[in-house]
Formats: structure tokens, sequence, C-alpha cells
């Protein structure tokens, strides 16, 4: 199962981590200097979660952002029953 939200096909996306050393020019320095460009992830908080896909209950990886937004629609709980 890649690394992907089910619903919003959220996956790790990629950029720069900038480092910067110097003064600002508003603080009375004369700028900051980038002096290390390295590459960086971005992640997606993903959860597994058990949903309703299709009427089926299934444990699919969702975004926290797909929750809140109530994409998820979960199973009902089972109800407790005794042997009598």
């Amino acid at each position: 199962m890649p690394r992907q939200c089910h619903f919003t096909g959220a996956r790790t996306s990629f950029g720069n981590s900038i480092r910067t050393r110097g003064r600002a020019k508003y603080l009375g320095g004369v700028g900051t200097k980038i002096t290390a460009c390295t590459r960086r992830k971005f992640k997606p908080n993903l959860q597994t979660v058990t949903a309703l896909v299709d009427g089926v209950p299934k444990r699919i990886k969702v975004s926290t952002k797909a929750i809140r937004q109530g994409l998820v629609v979960k199973p009902m709980r089972r109800a407790a029953t005794r042997a009598k």
C-alpha cells in the first residue's frame, strides 16, 4: 500500500530546506545569505482507519485532512451480544 491518502491522493512531496546566516537588513545588517540548500520531504499525516469503501469495511490509509472534511464513513460498531 503506497504512502498516499485513499480519498485526497495526498502523498510525499519534496522541497528545499534553506539555511541562512547573517543579520536582516531591517535590523541593520547587510542582509541574510544562503549557506546551504538541501532536499527535504513533506509527508502527509496519514492514519490507518477502518472505513466503508463500496459498502464493505476496509482498512485504508487516510489523511487527517480527509477525516476532518468528513470523507471517511466509519462502519457501524457491532452491538455487544451475550450468549444466554
